[in-house]
């Protein structure tokens, strides 16, 4: 059991002055692995008045300089590689090797991605040569507030620490409770690195409590939110007396449209991207839509590969899919999948109930239905576990309108040997990211989506302008 731990305030590890405690849970298990304290509103504010301090030395500090911190903190994180692994597999049971390769693995890519990019941007810049002393400066918009999620806790932390440090700001993170001991290693890593007292402030607690305060907090000029659609509502009109700036990152429903000419491999490779991480992703193909001509196969196809997913406990090596979070996630999952029995979709893989031969843990049954309308519970909500849902289509037309009937945005993916149809699903898909044949976006591209999946961009360029201000100058001298 790791005992109750500090936050991390001004660039000490200083003892909470209020809130309570709270227990880690090992979803392998159902035992307490940790015990954190969640803090309270004197908390808070001490972290909030510790960047605010910070922010005017830290906002004149040469951008060189920023990127040198930055370039610290890396060889930093993959000194403790195998910690931050550790850590995350035992708080929210991702697979030990997926967890060093995958888990850990983003967030070393998204530092460099930083680093990167920040040394091409122009963060001055003439605006218009035809007008004297006419400039544009991306500014640092001040103290921001940063809430990541448990699913994927060094890639969501990483997006936004990183970015906001590069931009100049400052900031009070608040990682998800159910994984906080990810963030307290990483904590450790940013004061190895030497970053200035109140740049980086580290606060545990849920989000009634701190989340709340720092959405709620006068001198927080920004919160930077991953996860629920339901939560980020919240935290928007939470906001709103303040009048700050807030940037979501929320949930999807990603629909995978596959054409009767798509590659061999389209089914499979779906299947194995909506049960990655145990379908714990908000970018995850969970509605597969299929083109009628190929559909019978396609879902014996599904069936075939969900039932050859291995579930095992988070320790254990192997390429198999770990527990889910927590018992509230495993209950909701299970009512879910009910529901879509329930409602009469087909059920062609897993079902109900844990894994043979498991009586403890929150596992959950790799899970496929077939027959699925758009108007079943399953086809609507994200269920954020490993249940893909399969439905017909026979047009493009229809096939599209079936993917952009959602109140989610996120990521879409297209499979189809035709490139002049894959291009015009690139346009007609309304999501934030489009993904076809299984091609990764690229480098540093910008994650985000549209409707009621957000409203901001993580990553590369576009991840440090989401912590920027643009302000407008004329009649500089530059150099006097």
């Amino acid at each position: 059991m790791i005992e109750k731990r500090q936050f991390y305030i001004n660039g000490a590890w200083v003892n909470p002055l209020a809130g309570t405690d709270h227990n880690v849970i090992n979803p392998s298990n159902e035992e307490a692995c940790a015990i954190i304290s969640l803090g309270g509103q004197a908390d808070t504010d001490a972290a909030v008045a510790a960047a605010k301090a910070a922010f005017p030395a830290w906002m004149a500090t040469p951008v060189a300089d920023r990127i040198a911190l930055a370039e610290k903190l890396m060889a930093a994180y993959e000194a403790r590689a195998e910690d931050m692994a550790q850590a995350i597999s035992l708080e929210m049971g991702a697979p030990i090797d997926m967890s060093r390769s995958d888990q850990t693995g983003a967030g070393a890519y998204h530092i460099g991605g930083f680093i990167d990019a920040a040394k091409e941007f122009q963060f001055d810049h003439v605006h218009d040569p035809n007008t004297a002393g006419s400039m544009i400066f991306h500014e640092p918009i001040g103290v921001v507030g940063l809430i990541t999620p448990w699913n994927w806790p060094m890639n969501q932390v990483t997006l936004k620490v990183v970015a906001a440090a590069i931009a100049g700001c400052t900031m009070v993170l608040k990682p998800s409770e159910e994984s906080p001991l990810s963030s307290i290693v990483f904590a450790e890593m940013m004061e190895a690195a030497g970053f200035p007292a109140g740049v980086f402030n580290l606060v545990n607690g849920d989000g009634v409590g701190v989340g709340t305060q720092l959405s709620t907090h006068a001198d927080v000029d920004m919160i930077s939110f991953t996860g629920s659609s339901r939560a980020g509502k919240l935290i928007s009109k939470a906001a709103a007396d303040t009048l700050k700036r807030v940037s979501l990152e929320l949930g999807g429903k990603g629909a995978n449209l596959i054409f009767d000419d798509a590659d061999e491999k389209a089914v499979k490779r779906g299947v194995l991207h909506c049960m990655n991480n145990s379908g714990q992703s908000c970018n995850a193909p969970t509605r597969m839509i299929v083109q009628r001509g190929v559909y019978d196969q396609a879902v014996e196809t599904a069936a075939e590969v969900a039932n050859s997913i291995k579930v095992g406990p988070a320790s254990e090596n192997g390429r198999h899919i770990g527990p889910v979070v927590n018992e509230v996630q495993f209950g909701k999952i299970q009512d879910l999948i009910q529901k879509g029995i329930d409602e009469g979709a087909r059920l062609v893989a897993g079902g109900t109930g844990r894994p043979e031969g498991m009586n403890r843990g929150f596992y959950v049954r790799p899970t496929v239905f077939a027959d699925v309308t758009p108007d079943m519970t399953i086809a609507r909500e994200e269920i954020f576990g490993p249940v893909l849902s399969i439905m017909a289509f026979d047009t493009e037309e229809e096939g599209i309108a079936m993917a952009n009937d959602t109140v989610y945005g996120l990521t879409n993916y297209a499979q189809t040997q035709d490139p002049a149809r894959a291009n015009r699903l690139a346009r007609a898909l309304r999501a934030g990211m489009v993904e076809i044949n299984g091609q990764d976006r690229g480098a540093a591209a910008p994650f985000g989506g549209m409707k009621q999946s957000g409203n901001g961009r993580e990553g590369g360029t576009w991840g440090i302008e989401d912590f920027l201000e643009v302000k407008s100058v004329s009649g500089y001298t530059p150099g006097a």
